[in-house]
């Protein structure tokens, strides 16, 4: 298995003419050596977004409207439209409004859609994982619930809860108002919170999710079901409740997933498929770790979209024979805090 310290490895034996690892041509190298494999155009979308790093905004590793579906139309150009596509997909998700978009532009390209999670697909890229007609997971991969996220005013700045909990703590003030007037002053920062419609937005936000998912299991994983409306519906339901689940960032691996009813394919059934696959990610993760890429969208002909922060690592004891240890160079009159995208 390419492994994260043997990707290293490679990465420290390769070198370019500065002497910086070649980050491009280890993660390039196994994309097409992937695609060899499978026989099939293949495509990686990750993000650094499981990381907290200085000076990078949740809209940097999220799944948005744009940049992103500009990214996926640079990639998917040139590649043939009668074959199917394979997604590496690994992302702490983003908003729905941006996983139909790029759900849509990837079904109406391409005759099948098959996601591969090295490692997780949360949220809004579980919503897209779901389009696939096969997910392949590693025993260590994991996607998670879709209950919608919403963001709400508080005096400490804008806070993310789940819709569902903002609509149950709604229902307690109202029943606990109703027997005890008295308790107004303790509610009141609360309730101040919730702006106008705010309970309006959470239902449609649910509804929203519910019906994407449901639509596209049955239009696509499950179309050759009896009841694939059914079956769908019951899993959208199951993987939008909060109350279920307790957590937004609450794991689903491969037994869970099956049992609900999902086509998920066992990522170690085929050991050439599972050391491609991760050697992939260890590589792209290698290049978020030291040269400030956040995001990247690529095919394996070597297009790609690239959002770059103009963060330098920090190091610990840094050592000058390792050069993965030596901060990213920054160009005369760049910021170390400059956000750039770059097309390769």
């Amino acid at each position: 298995m390419g492994t994260w310290g043997e990707i290293e490895k490679e990465l420290l034996s390769r070198r370019l003419p500065n002497g910086a690892p070649d980050f491009d041509g280890v993660r390039r190298g196994y994309l097409r050596k992937l695609s060899n494999y499978t026989g099939r155009s293949t495509i990686l979308y990750e993000t650094a977004g499981f990381a907290t790093l200085p000076g990078v905004s949740p809209d940097d590793v999220s799944i948005t409207l744009d940049p992103d579906v500009g990214a996926f139309m640079e990639v998917v150009h040139g590649l043939p439209r009668s074959d199917p596509v394979d997604l590496i997909l690994h992302s702490p998700g983003g908003t729905a409004e941006a996983a139909e978009a790029i759900v849509d532009y990837l079904r109406g390209r391409f005759p099948g859609l098959r996601v591969l999670v090295p490692v997780a697909a949360m949220s809004a890229a579980t919503m897209v994982a779901l389009a696939a007609d096969e997910i392949v997971m590693g025993a260590h991969s994991q996607l998670g619930p879709i209950d919608p996220q919403i963001s709400i005013a508080t005096p400490e700045g804008p806070r993310s809860a789940p819709a569902a909990a903002i609509r149950r703590q709604f229902d307690e003030a109202r029943r606990d108002l109703a027997e005890h007037p008295e308790h107004t002053a303790a509610w009141l920062p609360i309730l101040r919170s919730m702006a106008p419609a705010l309970l309006q937005i959470c239902e449609n936000a649910e509804k929203l999710a519910k019906s994407m998912v449901t639509a596209w299991l049955a239009q696509f994983m499950f179309q050759d079901h009896p009841e694939p409306y059914e079956s769908a519906k019951r899993i959208a339901a199951e993987l939008t409740d909060y109350g279920q689940f307790m957590s937004h960032s609450r794991r689903l691996g491969v037994r869970r997933l099956r049992e609900l009813g999902l086509n998920v394919v066992d990522l170690e059934s085929d050991p050439s498929l599972q050391d491609l696959v991760l050697s992939v990610h260890h590589a792209v993760n290698h290049l978020m770790n030291h040269t400030g890429v956040v995001k990247i969208v690529e095919n394996h002909l070597g297009k790609a979209f690239i959002r770059r922060v103009g963060i330098v690592p920090v190091q610990t004891q840094p050592s000058p024979e390792d050069p993965l240890a030596r901060p990213p160079e920054i160009r005369k009159g760049g910021s170390p805090q400059q956000r750039t995208a770059e097309r390769q």
